[in-house]
């Protein structure tokens, strides 16, 4: 096993040159681009039950650029068990990763975060006249965009690559096998695309 950073740094080499240069502690104007074209960014974070990793969806530009250095992102109805805000409370670093559908590139921002319900911030993120819970107020420290190598070698982007539903073990199954033998999952994912459709704000 490798313990040391000299064993990583022995195998691995010296970052290259332009790997450094892309590392920045604010947002210029193309990496505010991925900020305003993405429609899903993936939450990291880390507290007193452990690490979490956490989806954030929503139409392209739902972060909010407040400057350079500081991003807002409505947090939506979800399952209620708020692991990164839970998270957030204990220990305030965060680090976010941008996807945009179809561009190879990911951006990747590290900060740390504040939890925000002042009413005139949420009504900013308002959907149809409904208010997201709280808004993550995120500092920026460090900011990095990631070449395409992991996309290009994933397929992710190529629609050959997409899995049948069927194909794949549905809501309903998985909450059955990891819960009451009793549970509908028939009925479960029958009503799903509504309950999904009505709760999504």
């Amino acid at each position: 096993m490798l313990t040391t950073i000299e064993q990583l740094e022995e195998i691995y080499g010296k970052p290259h040159e332009r790997s450094l240069w892309k590392e920045i502690d604010y947002l210029n104007e193309d990496y505010q681009a991925f900020v305003k074209t993405s429609p899903f960014v993936v939450f990291a974070s880390h507290g007193p039950g452990g690490m979490d990793c956490s989806p954030k969806g929503d139409a392209p530009g739902f972060v909010k650029i407040l400057d350079e250095r500081t991003l807002a992102v409505p947090d939506r109805p979800g399952n209620n068990r708020i692991d990164t805000l839970r998270n957030l409370i204990a220990d305030p670093r965060i680090a976010l990763l941008f996807i945009v559908p179809g561009i190879g590139e990911t951006l990747r921002v590290n900060g740390r975060a504040e939890i925000s319900a002042e009413p005139a911030l949420l009504e900013q993120f308002a959907v149809d006249g409904k208010l997201p819970r709280t808004v993550i107020i995120v500092k920026v420290e460090a900011t990095y965009f990631h070449c395409s190598k992991a996309l290009v070698r994933s397929k992710l982007w190529d629609p050959a690559g997409q899995i049948e539903r069927s194909s794949f073990p549905s809501p309903g199954a998985m909450l059955k096998r990891l819960g009451s033998s009793s549970f509908d999952a028939e009925a479960y994912d029958r009503e799903l695309p509504a309950r999904v459709k009505a709760t999504l704000y």
